[in-house]
């Protein structure tokens, strides 16, 4: 009897072992299989579901996975929280904004892998937080069947080539990882497939859509937006007065605290980007070139198309014509839309006109390029600008938008100023800076004075590669379109 009983007792503890062993590997009660129920007691089972239930009341039945902060590309290791989308308990799916985070070349949108719960931020705004280092916790589902192997914990960042940002065949393609990993399982290129989200992001639907063209089956259609073009505005913008009045400068309105102390900050952002390369340009022997353009037919033709434009739903600068002007004068000196290499041993001649065009804005000075400028039409260009401008003001700019300029023009008019001496932006070799439009009294032919409407231009150019005929020449081809705008239909493409 005495054996009984302590056969019994040893079945009953090896009972509770087994058990708890179990349901920690299955982090829940509920996975004990029916197998043990064969082998032991009722007794035993029973004492050991109590007892490893209490012990686990607190515990999740999720999985936490902590989602890294991948690779944004173009050698970045580090960026800046600057907005958090979401807080800790929030939940997010798939393809939902996390948070913006802003390097020395541009603003990107970190957008969630995963469906679940936020249960950890890992940096605060304005924290430096860095490539490959977790962003946050998600607590997600464990029964989806997320593979502990490839992105629970241990989730390396992605390379360049799989970045939401991806560069194929020279255009840009947007699309999540998870419809990335869609179109590799099904042996799909993202560069065959058109899509049909917000900028041309390529969508899980596209994917689908693709295959069923593909293998022949029939997918319902997916809703889209209906493209409403715009409507011309009742309401006219009131017109500059036609003698323009002496603007006094206004102040910047901030609360101006005297602390009586010395303040040290951190270079960030775009400020740490403009060290790098105004050092690097400094090393460029620069040469300068001024000139006076008579805008006076420019400023009536401006006037003309500005309410087209607007009915069309863009507003319409001076600068569409300068940066279009521009680019038929780099079809006649290519020198200037150049590269040189670091030993000065080889040119390259750009192929597309990526015109920067130098935008004043509370992140600092950033130099986003309207691309492929001699294929484009003015209306096109005006259209780009103002998309580039809105993305500027709200600091929102991409790295495709700030990359790959061949030539820039800096519009310093807006601010005021009339002369500049401005510093090639490398690798490019020539930049010009634009004064502002001033009512100056001139010569005709015959010498009766007018009214003429003056811009002062200012020219830098790499005085290794270019010389200043060459420079002058441009210039004065330039000048000579926009002098006379009608000119430029004769080399419009």
């Amino acid at each position: 009897m005495a054996a009984v009983t302590a056969l019994r007792s040893s079945c009953r503890t090896a009972g509770r072992l087994v058990c708890i062993h179990r349901v920690r590997s299955c982090s829940g009660i509920r996975f004990i299989k029916s197998k043990y129920v064969c082998v032991f007691d009722k007794s035993a089972l029973k004492f050991s579901h109590q007892q490893r239930l209490f012990r686990t009341s607190a515990v999740s039945c999720g999985q936490i996975v902590q989602f890294k902060l991948s690779d944004i590309g173009e050698g970045i290791t580090e960026v800046t929280v600057k907005e958090w989308y979401i807080k800790e308990g929030d939940s997010v799916s798939q393809f939902d904004s996390i948070c913006e985070v802003q390097s020395d070349k541009a603003s990107v949108t970190i957008t969630s892998r995963y469906d679940g719960i936020i249960r950890k931020l890992h940096y605060n705004l304005d924290e430096i937080a860095y490539v490959g280092k977790p962003l946050v916790d998600i607590e997600i589902d464990a029964s989806k069947g997320v593979s502990p192997e490839e992105d629970v914990v241990e989730t390396p960042p992605m390379s360049h080539e799989e970045h939401t940002h991806q560069e194929i065949k020279g255009h840009k393609t947007l699309a999540t990882p998870a419809v990335r990993r869609l179109a590799m399982e099904n042996n799909i290129k993202l560069s065959e497939v058109v899509g049909t989200g917000k900028d041309n992001r390529i969508l899980k639907e596209d994917i689908l859509n693709y295959l069923a063209k593909q293998t022949g089956a029939i997918l319902p259609p997916s809703p889209k937006a209906e493209i409403i073009p715009p409507l011309p505005k009742s309401e006219t913008v009131p017109a500059a007065p036609k003698d323009r009045a002496h603007k006094i400068p206004v102040p910047i309105s901030r609360p101006i605290v005297f602390s009586g102390k010395d303040k040290t900050e951190p270079i960030t952002g775009f400020q740490k980007a403009m060290v790098k390369t105004m050092s690097a340009a400094l090393k460029i022997p620069h040469f300068g070139y001024c000139d006076e353009i008579d805008l006076t037919q420019l400023v009536q033709l401006r006037e003309e198309l500005k309410p087209l434009a607007q009915i069309r739903g863009v507003k319409l600068s001076f600068m569409p014509f300068f940066i279009k002007a521009a680019s038929l004068g780099l079809l006649q000196y290519p020198i200037l839309n150049a590269s040189l290499d670091e030993s000065c041993q080889n040119v390259t001649y750009k192929a597309s006109h990526n015109i920067g065009v130098a935008m004043d804005t509370e992140q600092g000075l950033i130099v986003p390029n309207v691309k492929n400028v001699q294929v484009s039409s003015v209306f096109e260009i005006a259209s780009e600008l103002n998309r580039l401008q809105s993305l500027g003001s709200a600091g929102q700019l991409g790295t495709n938008d700030l990359s790959g300029g061949t030539f820039t023009l800096s519009n310093i008019g807006t601010i005021g100023g009339t002369y500049a001496k401005p510093v090639i932006l490398p690798p490019e070799v020539a930049i010009g800076a634009l004064g502002k439009i001033q009512v100056l009294p001139r010569f005709n032919g015959k010498g009766e004075v007018f009214k003429a409407q003056i811009m002062n231009v200012s020219w830098s150019a790499d005085h290794r590669i270019i010389d200043g005929a060459t420079m002058a020449r441009f210039s004065n081809l330039w000048k000579s379109y926009l002098e006379n705008p009608a000119s430029m239909l004769l080399d419009l493409k």
